[in-house]
C-alpha cells in the first residue's frame, strides 16, 4: 500500500483566494510548448469572463512567447542575446519583463552570495547547455577564462530607469528564474482576464491562484527522484508557487557559478515555495548549487519553505516547510 501523503498548506488563507469564486464554473485546459518544455493551464472560467476557449488559449502563447523574445539565450535576436553581443561601454533600456527579472535576480544573487548568477552565460555556453553543443568538458584554462567574464557583480543595472551597462563581455543566462517568471506572468494575465482561479504549470514550475471549482485548492505534488522511497509531500498552493530543481533527470546541468563547474554533492532536488515563482525558481537554483549546510542555512536565514533530498534517499525540511504540514 502506497503512504499517506503529507499535507502542506499555508498558515493563513489570502482573502485573494476566495475573490470570485464560482462553484458552478467548469474547468478548462490548456497547453502548448515554450522554452524548450511544456505548459499547461487548468482554469475555472465563468461564465461572465466571455472568453472562447480558443481565444484563451491564444492568448496564453502570446504572451509566452513575448517572454522567450526577451530573456532566451536560445534565441539569436531575443533581447539578451543582443545584450550579450553589445560593445563594452554601452547599455540596453530593458523591457517590462526583463527588468522585473533582472531586479529579482539581482537581489537573489546578492543573498545567495552568488549561489544563483545571472551573469553565467559564458559558462553555460563553454559547458554546451545552450544552443552549441560541446563534445568534451572544458579544461580549466578556459573555464578560467570564462569566470574572469562572469559574475552578478559585474552587472551594472539601474532599476528605476532599467538601463543594464554592458562592462565587456558579460553574458546573461536567466534559465534559472525565467521560467518561474512565465508561471508568474501567465497567472497574472488570466487574473487580468478575469480569471483568478487557475492553475499553470510551466516545465515543473507552478503557480496557483484561488481554489479549484470543487472547492479544493490546487494540490501539487513535489517532485522527487525515481526510486527514493519517500511519502508523497502534497501541498495546497492558495496563492503560493512551487519550483524544483535537481540533477535526476536531464543529469549535472546546474553549475555552480563561483566554481565555473557542475555542482555535483550530496544534493539531488531541491523544492522552494513561495508567494511568486519568479523567487521560488531562482531560490531552489541557488540550494541546489551550494552544499547541504550552506543551502540549510540560507533557507533557514531567508525563512524559505524548502525541501532538500538527499542522494542517500535522506530529507530536509526546512521550518517554514515544517510549519505547514
Amino acid at each position: 500500500m502506497a503512504p499517506a501523503p503529507r499535507i502542506a498548506v499555508p498558515a493563513d488563507i489570502d482573502a485573494a483566494a476566495l475573490r470570485g469564486f464560482d462553484p458552478a464554473a467548469p474547468l478548462c485546459a490548456f497547453a502548448g510548448e515554450t522554452m524548450g518544455t511544456t505548459w499547461q493551464v487548468q482554469a475555472a472560467l465563468p461564465a461572465k469572463a466571455n472568453l472562447a476557449a480558443d481565444d484563451l488559449q491564444a492568448r496564453i502563447q502570446v504572451r509566452l512567447d513575448g517572454i522567450v523574445r526577451e530573456m532566451s539565450h536560445w534565441e539569436a535576436d531575443s533581447d539578451l542575446s543582443r545584450y550579450n553581443r553589445a560593445p563594452a561601454g554601452s547599455a540596453a533600456a530593458l523591457p517590462t519583463d526583463f527588468a522585473t527579472v533582472m531586479a529579482c535576480a539581482l537581489d537573489i544573487a546578492r543573498h545567495s552570495d552568488g549561489a544563483f548568477d545571472p551573469a553565467q552565460g559564458r559558462l553555460t555556453d563553454l559547458w554546451g547547455l545552450g544552443p552549441k553543443p560541446v563534445q568534451d568538458a572544458p579544461n580549466d584554462s578556459a573555464i578560467n577564462e570564462a569566470l574572469r567574464l562572469s559574475g552578478w557583480h559585474k552587472l551594472a543595472f539601474a532599476s528605476e530607469t532599467a538601463m543594464l551597462h554592458q562592462l565587456g563581455g558579460v553574458w546573461l543566462d536567466l534559465s534559472g528564474i525565467a521560467k518561474g517568471y512565465a508561471a508568474d506572468a501567465v497567472a497574472d494575465l488570466l487574473g487580468d482576464l478575469g480569471l483568478g482561479h487557475a492553475l499553470v504549470n510551466i516545465g515543473g514550475e507552478c503557480a496557483g491562484r484561488g481554489m479549484r471549482p470543487d472547492g479544493d485548492p490546487w494540490w501539487v505534488d513535489l517532485e522527487s527522484p525515481p526510486g527514493l522511497e519517500l511519502p508523497p509531500l502534497r501541498v495546497a498552493l492558495h496563492q503560493l508557487s512551487v519550483a524544483t530543481s535537481g540533477d535526476y533527470l536531464r543529469g549535472a546541468h546546474t553549475l555552480d557559478p563561483r566554481s565555473g563547474r557542475p555542482a555535483i554533492h550530496a544534493t539531488t532536488a531541491v523544492s522552494v515555495i513561495h508567494r511568486r515563482c519568479m523567487e521560488a525558481d531562482a531560490w531552489a537554483t541557488a540550494l541546489s548549487v551550494v552544499e547541504l549546510p550552506d543551502a540549510q542555512m540560507l533557507a533557514i536565514r531567508h525563512d524559505l519553505a524548502a525541501r532538500i533530498l538527499l542522494r542517500s534517499g535522506a530529507e530536509w525540511l526546512s521550518p517554514a516547510l515544517r510549519a505547514m504540514l
